[in-house]
This record gives C-alpha cells, sequence and structure tokens, in this order.
C-alpha cells in the first residue's frame, strides 16, 4: 500500500498533463561494471525539441532533480524516468540494469520478496484509513552554522530585524569566530524571522550540538520536506511497530507494571540466591541470561542507536528508552511460558519457546489447529532469522569492519567466514550448555570495555549531562526533529529499541527455557533485565556519547556503526581498533545464540534425530561464509524482515495467554512473601 502511494506521489511529481506530445525523447544507457550488487549506474541521453533548463525525475529517490546520471542502482527491478523541460513537456523512460554475476541474481530474486514483506509489515493503517498522510512537512528552519573547531561566536550584525518577513536566500545576519572567520547566513525559506540573541552577543558552542543556532525563520506555511529526486519524504507508522508496542503496553498493564516491581527479584534471582541446586534444566539464570543477551546486545547498541539518531535526532533516545522499559513486560510473558511449557528429553535436554507453548497451551484451551499454525509459522520465520539477521548479516557487518582497518583483507571475504565458521562450529556443535560457557564470560567482557569506555566520556562531560538529557526530552516532543517530526521520531525510536531488544519476538524465550528452575515465573523475572541492559543502559549510553561528541546531529554524514565509530575515536583515536574486536565479540555471540535458536526451530519442525540436528548445523556454518564473502543485500533484507516476523504469532499468542501468566505471577509472588519460595544458602 506504501509503496503504491510513493509510487502514484511519484508520477503525480513528475508528470505534467499536456494536450500535446512531448517534442523530444529521452533514452537511458545501463551500465553494471562488476558483480558487485546495488552498484548500477544509469545515463539520461535526451535528444529532439526540448527547451533548457531539464529536470531529471528519477524513481531513485537519492538521485537530485538536477543529475542526468543515477548511481547505486539494484540489479533486475524496473526504474522509472520523467524528464521535464521549461516548458513542461514531459518524457518517460521505463529501465532496468542487467545482472550480471550469481549475487546479483540472487538479490534480484529476493527484491519481490523483500517488498512484499515489507508492504506488511511496515504498511500504516492511519494512512491507510485517511486519518494521517504519512507526508513529512517542517514548518520552521534554523539560521545556523556548523561550529567546526571555533568554540565562540559573535553575532556582528543582524541584517532583517527580528518578526520582520524574509524571503529565500535573503542575508540574514554576520557572524564573526573566534578566530575571526567573518560568515555571512541566509534564509533557506520565506517566513518570519525570530532572532535567539542580540547584535554583539557572543554564543558558545554548546558540547551536545555539532552547530550554532543564532535564530529561526517561522515559515508562513507548511512545506514538504522532498528527498533529492523531488518526491515528498514520507513518515508512516509501521504495523509492525504498532503490534510491538501495543503488546507491550497491554503486558505492562495486566501483569501489574512487573517491569518495574519485579527488577529487585531479578537482580537476587540472578546471584543465585533463589537457585535450587536440584532443579531441572541446563544452565543457570545468570547463562540463560547472558546467551540470550549475547542475541540482543551487539550491532543494535552500536549501529542501531547511530542509525535512530540519524533519522530521528536526539529525541529518539528518549522513545528508545521508553520501548526498552515497556518490552521489559513482554520479554516477562514470553519466557515465563517458555519455561512452563518446555520439554526435557531423557537425557535431560530442553526444548522450549514459542513453538512450544503455541502449541501446547493453545491445545489445552480447545484451540490446537490455531496452536498448531502459529507454532510452525513461528518456527519457519525463527528458521529464516537465525540464517539471516542472526548469522549472515552479522558475519558481513563484522567483515566490513575488519575489511575496513586492514583494507588488504576486502577480497578475502570467503576465508574469513571460514574461520568464523570454525570458531562458532567448536561452540555451537557442543549445544547450549557449550554456547552458555561462552557467552557468560564473553558479554559481560564486551558489555563491559563498552560500558567502561561510554561512561569514561560521559564523565568528562558530566557537567553537560543536564544539557544532554534536556536536548534528549525536547527533542522527544519537538515537531523540529531532523525528520518526521515527533510522530517520526516516536516511530524511529520505538522501531530501533525492537530491532535491538526483541521484546516480543519470542527469540529469547528459546535461551531462557533451558534454564535450571522449577518456577517458570522466576526466570520471566530474570527475562526483564534484558531490555533494561540493552535498550535503556547500553544504548542510552551510545546517545550520550554520540551527543557529547557532537555527533548526534547527522552533520558528519556518517551512519550507523562508522558513526559510532568515530564519535568514541575522537575522545580516544585508537578506540576504533577496540570497536573492531568488540562488533566482532558482538557477531560471534550473536551468531552462537542464535544457532541455538533456528536449531530449535528446526528441531520442532523435522524432529531431534542425529541427522537432523546435523544438516541444520551444516547450512548455518555454510550460511557464515556466504554472509561474509558477498553482500546479499536483499536476502539480509529479507531475513531480518524474518526475525521481526516472529512478533506477529508470537504476540498473538501472548495476548491469549496472559490471563494464565497474570494468574501464576500472583501465585509466585504470594509463595515468595509467605516464604515457600526462599533463598538458598
Amino acid at each position: 500500500m506504501q509503496k503504491t502511494l510513493l509510487k502514484f506521489l511519484f508520477l503525480a511529481f513528475c508528470f505534467v498533463s499536456t494536450t500535446l506530445p512531448a517534442q523530444f525523447q529521452v533514452d537511458v544507457k545501463t551500465d553494471n561494471p562488476n558483480g558487485e550488487i546495488d552498484n548500477g549506474t544509469a545515463v539520461a541521453v535526451v535528444s529532439g525539441d526540448y527547451v533548457e533548463p531539464l529536470k531529471y525525475c528519477w524513481s531513485q529517490a537519492s538521485t537530485p532533480l538536477t543529475s542526468s546520471k543515477s548511481e547505486g542502482l539494484s540489479e533486475g527491478p524496473e526504474y522509472t524516468l520523467a524528464v521535464i523541460d521549461a516548458k513542461n513537456d514531459t518524457a518517460l523512460a521505463t529501465f532496468r540494469v542487467t545482472p550480471k554475476s550469481a549475487a546479483e541474481h540472487v538479490n534480484k530474486t529476493f527484491i519481490p520478496f523483500v517488498n512484499a514483506i515489507s508492504s506488511i509489515f511496515f504498511w500504516d493503517p492511519f494512512a491507510a484509513i485517511g486519518l494521517r498522510s504519512g507526508i513529512v512537512y517542517k514548518t520552521e528552519e534554523l539560521v545556523k552554522t556548523n561550529a567546526g573547531d571555533s568554540k565562540l561566536f559573535t553575532i556582528k550584525q543582524w541584517l532583517a530585524n527580528d518578526g520582520e518577513m524574509v524571503s529565500v536566500n535573503q542575508d540574514l545576519v554576520i557572524i564573526e569566530t573566534e578566530t575571526g572567520d567573518i560568515r555571512t547566513l541566509k534564509s533557506k525559506d520565506d517566513g518570519r524571522l525570530i532572532h535567539f540573541a542580540k547584535a554583539g552577543e557572543t554564543l558558545k558552542k554548546k558540547r551536545t550540538l555539532a552547530a550554532v543556532n543564532f535564530g529561526e525563520v517561522k515559515l508562513d506555511e507548511k512545506v514538504m520536506v522532498l528527498n533529492p529526486n523531488g518526491t515528498p519524504i514520507t513518515k508512516g507508522i509501521p504495523l509492525i511497530v504498532l503490534w510491538l508496542v501495543f503488546g507491550a503496553i497491554f503486558f505492562t498493564f495486566k501483569m501489574r507494571f512487573i517491569n518495574f516491581r519485579g527488577v529487585k527479584h531479578a537482580l537476587d534471582l540472578v546471584r543465585g540466591k533463589f537457585s535450587n541446586p536440584e532443579d531441572k534444566g541446563e544452565v543457570s539464570h545468570f547463562q540463560a541470561l547472558t546467551t540470550a543477551l549475547s542475541a540482543t546486545v551487539g550491532l543494535g547498541n552500536i549501529a542501531g542507536v547511530a542509525v535512530a539518531i540519524t533519522l530521528g535526532g536526539a529525541g529518539a533516545t528518549f522513545w528508545m528508552i521508553v520501548a526498552g522499559l515497556l518490552g521489559m513486560a513482554s520479554k516477562f510473558v514470553e519466557c515465563t511460558l517458555g519455561v512452563k511449557y518446555r520439554k526435557i528429553n531423557a537425557d535431560g535436554e530442553v526444548s522450549g519457546g514459542p513453538m512450544h507453548y503455541l502449541s501446547e497451551a493453545l491445545k489445552l484451551r480447545g484451540k490446537k489447529k490455531l496452536g498448531k499454525v502459529l507454532a510452525v509459522l513461528f518456527a519457519i520465520l525463527c528458521i529464516g532469522g537465525s540464517f539471516g539477521g542472526g548469522n549472515m548479516f552479522q558475519a558481513n557487518q563484522a567483515f566490513a569492519q575488519v575489511a575496513g582497518q586492514f583494507p588488504t583483507l576486502a577480497p578475502h571475504g570467503f576465508w574469513f567466514g571460514i574461520v568464523m565458521a570454525l570458531l562458532v562450529a567448536v561452540v555451537i556443535i557442543g549445544g547450549i550448555k557449550s554456547i552458555a560457557k561462552v557467552t557468560d564470560k564473553i558479554v559481560p567482557f564486551m558489555v563491559g570495555v563498552y560500558v567502561l569506555f561510554a561512561l569514561i566520556i560521559i564523565g568528562i562531560n558530566i557537567t553537560n549531562i543536564g544539557e544532554a538529557f534536556s536536548s534528549i526530552f525536547s527533542g522527544a516532543f519537538s515537531a523540529q526533529a531532523l525528520k518526521g517530526g515527533f510522530i517520526g521520531v516516536l516511530v524511529v525510536g520505538f522501531q530501533r529499541a525492537a530491532f535491538s531488544n526483541e521484546a516480543g519476538v519470542g527469540s529469547a524465550s528459546i535461551a531462557h527455557s533451558a534454564s535450571k528452575t522449577n518456577e517458570p515465573v522466576s526466570e520471566g523475572i530474570v527475562a526483564l533485565l534484558e531490555p533494561f541492559i540493552d535498550t535503556v543502559v547500553v544504548c542510552t549510553m551510545t546517545a550520550l556519547v554520540l551527543i557529547f561528541t557532537g555527533f548526534a546531529d547527522g552533520s558528519s554524514g556518517l551512519d550507523g556503526s562508522a558513526l559510532t565509530s568515530a564519535a568514541y575515536s575522537s575522545v580516544f583515536p585508537w578506540f576504533e581498533w577496540v570497536l573492531m574486536v568488540a562488533i566482532l565479540l558482538f557477531a560471534f555471540s550473536t551468531m552462537v545464540s542464535w544457532s541455538y535458536y533456528g536449531q530449535k526451530a528446526w528441531a520442532y519442525l523435522f524432529g531431534t534425530s542425529k541427522g537432523a540436528d546435523i544438516s541444520y548445523k551444516i547450512l548455518f556454518l555454510v550460511f557464515i561464509v556466504v554472509g561474509s564473502s558477498v553482500g546479499l543485500g536483499a536476502v539480509l533484507g529479507f531475513s531480518d524482515l524474518m526475525v521481526l516476523g516472529m512478533a506477529f504469532p508470537n504476540i498473538f499468542g501472548l495476548l491469549m495467554l496472559s490471563s494464565e501468566v497474570r494468574a501464576d505471577m500472583l501465585d509466585y509472588f504470594k509463595r515468595v512473601k509467605s516464604g515457600v519460595i526462599h533463598k538458598f544458602k
């Protein structure tokens, strides 16, 4: 639906009705320089009777209207070009970049699947029923300059009075830097000028911003924010985000705010105070927590926060924190059920997670067929997610980080994948006990190192902590967010938090089901710490580092892990090496944990035989090599979407089973209070 709307907007913008046919034609020459995906080019060749200047309306949103060449095109899908001359005559053309390599053909095959799934997951129901258009507008424009190395700026003269109407490109103010550099700032839009300071005043660069603001121009009317190709930027409220948020809010109230009341008890459980050595299971509370954390704490914290702030400004951090706090309730419900409906075989091996509680619990309620459908759907999505988001994506990003530090290794992704696959194989062959022994050492270490240096940077800037949180809070509710205003920054924050902590996705319940406990509620309480550690603590620290180092306003041109690396390296020039090691460890621990998730889903569908187990693990190791060797963009996108897709059957089942979990929770705390459940020495 959203893609159809965008296509309509593109054609409506580019196509100008005329009673006469255009007197000129456009031909598109395409080129595919090598076998790498998404690097196709197209050049417009215009012939006939036309009047300059020409506007080139490429369907590739990142290509400017003034450019006759479009780059970064995917090989295979159809693109559109409309060329408009000064007389508003229009010539249209469609074209494709022909794929050459096997990777490009695979990418081409998966693009329709990615688009189809995206159209469902990111469908905006509010826009569909006409409550909002989703088009981004701006109502004001800051009068600002990039600070650079200067810390002080003096206003020499205002060239337009406070409250005066100004026009685009009109000179507004003359400023002087502390080094004597004189700058004249112009208006970017028509509107009413508002002064932030008087002539003669000196403004100091804030540590939390890379730019200095001297005033703003209030626009006479809302102005659409456009892509480089001239089409309006749209920010929807995706269905998947609504689903995750609805579930988190519902469980928060249903479970009587267990996400806040249960934290102290969760810490006691993790420390082993209530651990009965006779309880069944394979790993301790702490090992189950670190195994699940190893699958969530990772690139989402390093790159995901940077993406959120780049898209939504510092205010996105606020909504990530809110999403993390609410997500604690979702984790509690799914992990409680994971332990309650787990299966333990004669050898003591545990199998649990949504596949089991969706099928078994709903069967007890007379909904056997529904439970089976939801369980099978979840298992299929989980396997796909383990191969993609939990495997290929991790291997791909880990190699990209290594190749960035050692350019000579760039052509050797295959061998990097072989080494990584061998290391993962050593761990996953031993099952959950082996995985837990690795993760309960790697996760605390890598989180500790990452957080330590974040705390050092925060400590250096401790006097600005109030200003930083002020910018986070004000940005969360400000219409002046980088893109999308209030709704845009809220959606970005919740979406990145969902990608990071996976609350509601159901994956963590597979790891927690192996915990040594006979009390399902106790493991649910331990699990609620995950979103708190992952999103509230680690993600917030990353955001503060980006704010304090001046990388939070998007002016650097960097994104993802590169932005976070640049922020840390601005304080510790050698930190890029530490971050490279951290990313490798994050990727490695995520892969070993997701191998366990996928293996359990595989076993649910194909049985627990030795052959089924080995076949999955071989496939998983092969995909590590594939992920390291080529950038299968659409394949990775497809697999990541499958991880999000797990939330649909999972939360649907959790909503139906929430009353059961609530009753178990109340009974558990009643027994804790009475001393039936007690601490062990």
